[in-house]
């Protein structure tokens, strides 16, 4: 019946009419949402299916007691908008001020509504292209010769209509929960479904399975009200400030371990939950036992002929009986609309609950089929970012920009400077670039430098997974080196088992850079681009393979790396062994001196001084440079006329008239000091 059934619904498929898109997004969360934009901002042909009748359908369930653990920090104490998205953990990307988080909410720890309302006001205020109340159930491949990636994707949704797309973004997210199945499961209660009202659990013994932000959360919000809480799961409690993983459990959840170490009744506790068995009793109440004390045996006969634990070992930890037991194991991805033909496998290990991606979010096994969102978290998992707002907005950006180029023959976005701003640019971006700084170990910056490294051309945000592929994806040669600008935390610092507050735990000197633990910049230096074959064997825990040289800039406390000593200048000199060439700035004067006791000048003189560009000579200028002590202070020549001094209007010629410099002796030249 069923073979019956499966080709009787290929054969409506294939007779029924499509409605074709370039691009298909099914779901319409934060992820979803954010390609719909750059789609959009594009000018391209998409769609985007959302099940439910408005945007952004998990967080109008979940989390279940509606505070989110995503900070809304409003206030920095910088205008630069780049910089504040480093605190800002809900805001999509957009050009359109008004959809800042911080507009729709003031706590720092917001309510899950006030995202239900922002993601709305984002679809709507920007006109995104999205189709509500279409549950897509089933997707398969087209072969066709004539595609952009070999074959189209076949859609159909709850109503039977189908759609026709040559590139699938599946933004669904991870939505289906996980559920444990043992000897009396079903007297578990999903947290899901759960009760949220704390007056619900006065009074009784409640058990948790689970040991992340879910569980923590359920506690939290009844720890108040019940006799005690035990909490069971196969790892240990895994806390974000010592992973430096924002998925591990947050400090706004952790009261329970505060009952727990203070001896208040309350306890974690470490088992397979697929080795336990519950048993009811006659009062209703739910007692703990192992797996194989129930062998051969009918759970249904009652609980006095069943033997317990705690009939062999007296003070078995769980031997209280429970009043309720609690499912908080959070949630998978859905697997089940897809067809074979699209291969869509689970990871293996911990990311079994992710399919199998490519550092580049593609499909390992079906080429146009991205993953975006929580879904593709597998890229980093217990690494950055990439499955929460804050991360994956960059990543649906760059998988974007890697489509724009494949199929429209947009390269990524780039611009080029002359080498001589080459240390300025990289600090320009490791202070305020969002996107290196939630998505470090992931995301870098890539410089290509150009021939006889006189020019480089600088790419942001760039997946480093996909580092060997960089021509090809981008649209970028790099025939003469490159630097990879990315951010890191120390190798040995993050860990459940790590105390992160130890003394000296932070570094403050140049020369100790390399052991810097929270997070910094570091500047790799390849003289070619390295192969697929140096990625694959790069060492355990690097992002990239060994490079020709590595520059760390030291941590800061205030993650503010501008000073002179400390940061810019081991970054220059860095910079400058790397390329055997001078990065420095001079005035005028140095580069004329230059020009006749050496036989190369540096950069910043041939592309400057001697192409007669700089800055423009003005007697504010002037007086700066002689309260410096940079110049001497000649006297000021009288003007004529309306016109102030520091005019730029008339020629060049007038204004060297005007503001005529004596002759200096050469030796005041040697001595005249270098920017």
């Amino acid at each position: 019946l069923g073979l019956a059934l499966y080709a009787s619904s290929l054969c409506a498929v294939s007779g029924a009419a499509f409605l074709y898109h370039d691009y298909c997004v099914i779901g319409a969360g934060p992820s979803g949402l954010q390609a719909a934009y750059f789609l959009q901002q594009a000018g391209r042909d998409y769609v985007v299916f959302e099940r439910s009748h408005a945007p952004g359908s998990f967080f109008a369930l979940y989390p279940r007691h509606r505070k989110l653990i995503s900070i809304n920090k409003r206030y920095t104490g910088k205008s630069n908008s780049e910089f504040n998205l480093r605190h800002d953990w809900n805001s999509l990307l957009s050009h359109d001020r008004r959809l800042l988080f911080r507009r729709y909410s003031r706590d720092f720890f917001p309510d899950a509504d006030a995202m239900v309302r922002y993601l709305e006001d984002f679809a709507s205020l920007l006109k995104l292209q999205v189709q509500y109340n279409t549950a897509i159930i089933h997707v398969t491949l087209e072969r066709d010769r004539q595609a952009w990636n070999g074959h189209y994707f076949l859609l159909t949704d709850q109503d039977r209509q189908n759609y026709k797309c040559s590139s699938l973004l599946v933004a669904t997210g991870t939505w289906v929960p996980n559920v444990v199945n043992f000897p009396g499961s079903e007297y578990v209660e999903g947290y899901e479904t759960v009760s949220i009202n704390p007056e619900d659990f006065a009074g009784q013994t409640v058990l948790i399975l689970g040991r992340g932000n879910s569980a923590f959360e359920t506690a939290e919000n009844i720890l108040g009200v019940t006799n005690f809480i035990h909490m069971v799961s196969r790892s240990r409690v895994r806390l974000s400030w010592a992973t430096h993983y924002v998925g591990d459990l947050r400090a706004i959840n952790n009261g329970l371990l505060d009952t727990y170490q203070l001896k208040s009744l309350d306890g974690l506790l470490e088992g397979d939950l697929e080795d336990l068995a519950i048993i009811k009793d006659k009062k209703g109440k739910l007692h703990i036992t192992l797996r194989f004390y129930l062998e051969n045996r009918n759970t249904s006969a009652g609980i006095d002929s069943v033997t317990l634990p705690q009939d062999e070992l007296d003070n078995f930890a769980t031997r209280a009986p429970y009043d309720r037991v609690i499912r908080c194991l959070g949630w998978k991805f859905d697997f089940s609309i897809y067809n074979r033909s699209l291969r869509m496998m689970p990871g293996k290990g911990n990311k079994k609950k992710y399919p199998q991606i490519k550092p580049s979010y593609e499909s390992r096994s079906t080429r146009g089929l991205f993953v975006l969102g929580t879904a593709s978290h597998s890229v980093d998992f217990r690494k950055s970012a990439g499955g929460f707002i804050h991360g994956f907005r960059y990543t649906t950006r760059a998988v974007h920009r890697l489509l724009e180029n494949r199929h429209h023959g947009v390269p990524w976005p780039s611009t080029v400077y002359p080498i001589t701003q080459l240390t300025n640019s990289i600090i320009k971006r490791v202070n305020e670039a969002s996107g290196l700084y939630q998505m470090f170990s992931i995301l870098a910056d890539i410089i290509l430098l150009r021939e006889n490294a006189t020019a480089f051309e600088y790419l942001e945000e760039y997946p480093v997974g996909v580092l060997a592929e960089l021509e090809t994806q981008t649209g970028r040669k790099a025939p003469n080196g490159l630097f990879v600008v990315i951010m890191e935390y120390g190798r040995n610092f993050s860990g459940a088992d790590k105390d992160v507050f130890y003394y000296n735990r932070a570094v403050g000197e140049a020369q100790h850079a390399w052991q810097s633990n929270f997070l910094h910049p570091i500047i790799y230096y390849y003289k070619r681009l390295p192969t697929e074959r140096e990625m694959r064997l790069r060492p355990p825990d690097w992002p990239l393979p060994r490079p020709d040289a590595i520059h760390h800039i030291v941590e800061d406390f205030l993650t503010d790396w501008t000073a002179p000593n400390a940061h810019i200048l081991p970054l220059r000199r860095f910079l400058e062994n790397c390329l055997s060439t001078d990065l420095r700035n001079f005035f005028a004067e140095s580069c004329f001196l230059f020009a006749f006791t050496r036989q190369k000048l540096p950069p910043f003189c041939r592309q400057g001084y001697v192409r007669m560009q700089g800055l423009v000579g003005s007697e504010g200028l002037r007086r700066h440079a002689v309260e410096a002590g940079l110049l001497e202070d000649y006297a000021p020549t009288d003007f004529s006329g309306d016109r102030p001094p520091d005019s730029r209007e008339g020629s060049q010629d007038q204004l060297l008239r005007d503001h005529a410099i004596p002759v200096r002796p050469l030796q005041h030249l040697v001595n005249a000091k270098d920017e």
